[in-house]
């Protein structure tokens, strides 16, 4: 199979689909990669590392796309890449299309094969090929509240850890996932006052478990949630329904009522965030204000340390990427149920039950498609 890795293209974004090690594997497996030149510069990787890995380079996205049977991709293709897709070609990447008509109908105008991270399964129905960004992303939030937490930045002035003799910050993290209990690593860290909520008691206990009393744990009803959302400093917002729209958890009376200069980072923002306040910022762009409390809702997150981020997102999508290019995409979806579940867009149907209510339209099972 012909596999093809353009350059991200999105506001600062610098992770790459393949990084070289990825490439060698797939080389190895028979199949032949196309990497745009200086896809992966951002990264500190050259050409050379990928001519060396077996890959070869071509000038340009357009030639990328009209080479390639499998386009492999970090962030969800912008509306002149969309406009490259052909009927049949798959393209690997994250999509998040619940909170993206827009994007959804031009993919589904594409007639091409998407196949979204963020819906692909395990046995145990956890989300692999979302897991290593939530981790990422769950403990850049803490580092980049910390930061609008500065009066420079137009912060409350607050230190999260204290200092002898003043109470340390307040930390409100929503939503004990992946992206939660990494956010609380980095919190309790910082010896910030941390407080995790969410309606899954086995994942509250895991994170006493883990931290002991160095957190506290609540139950996330709307007592609570309002109580705390009224005492912190920063809110993290990692509250994640697979493949449908955030909920919106935190209305724009919680954010008139909270501190001025406090600070909410909505990690759920590429899902359309869990404030009714939020809306996608970039890295060039990264905060606003709404009644006196900072946002910050960039929707790639990770893309601020690309290294790390591509080189965690590489080792868990390669497997999958090995599966499509070996078996092709029909087979290697029909015999995986739990990969199966990130097709969303197959030949101009939308395939994915919680895209399709999220964004109001109708579904069809995948395995018909396909069949």
């Amino acid at each position: 199979m012909i596999i093809g890795v353009p350059k991200e293209i999105k506001n600062n974004e610098f992770r790459v689909g393949l990084i070289p090690s990825s490439v060698r594997e797939l080389v190895a497996h028979g199949h032949r990669v196309l990497v745009e030149t200086q896809a992966a510069a951002g990264i500190g990787l050259d050409d050379t590392d990928y001519q060396q890995a077996g890959a070869t380079l071509v000038d340009s996205a357009a030639e990328i796309f009209a080479r390639a049977e499998l386009i492999v991709k970090v962030k969800e293709p912008q509306p002149h890449e969309i406009a490259l897709l052909r009927p049949n070609q798959v393209l690997f990447t994250y999509l998040h299309l619940a909170a993206d008509p827009q994007q959804t109908q031009a993919l589904l105008d594409s007639q091409a094969i998407c196949i979204a991270y963020e819906t692909v399964e395990d046995p145990h129905g956890r989300l692999p090929l979302l897991a290593p960004m939530s981790e990422v992303a769950g403990k850049l939030a803490v580092q980049a509240g910390a930061h609008f937490l500065q009066k420079s930045q137009g912060g409350r002035g607050i230190l999260l850890g204290g200092a002898a003799g003043v109470a340390s910050g307040k930390v409100v993290i929503i939503g004990a996932g992946t992206v939660g209990r990494h956010a609380a690593l980095m919190a309790v860290g910082l010896q910030a006052d941390t407080v995790v909520l969410d309606t899954n008691l086995n994942a509250l206990h895991a994170l006493e478990a883990q931290f002991g009393n160095r957190l506290q744990t609540l139950y996330s009803n709307r007592d609570n949630l309002e109580q705390q959302l009224l005492q912190a400093d920063l809110v993290i917002g990692a509250a994640l329904i697979p493949g449908a729209s955030a909920p919106k958890l935190i209305t724009a009376e919680h954010i008139r009522h909270m501190k001025t200069g406090a600070v909410i980072v909505d990690v759920a923002i590429d899902q359309g965030g869990c404030a009714e306040t939020s809306r996608p910022t970039s890295h060039a762009e990264p905060t606003y204000t709404v009644d006196g409390v900072i946002h910050y809702c960039v929707s790639n997150m990770p893309g601020a340390v690309p290294h790390t981020s591509a080189y965690a997102l590489n080792h868990a999508t390669l497997p999958y990427i090995l599966a499509l290019a070996d078996k092709g995409y029909q087979k290697a979806l029909l015999e995986d149920p739990h990969f199966r579940k990130g097709l969303n867009v197959c030949c101009g149907q939308l395939t994915h039950p919680g895209v399709a209510q999220s964004l109001g339209l109708d579904s069809i099972n995948p395995e018909i498609v396909l069949a």
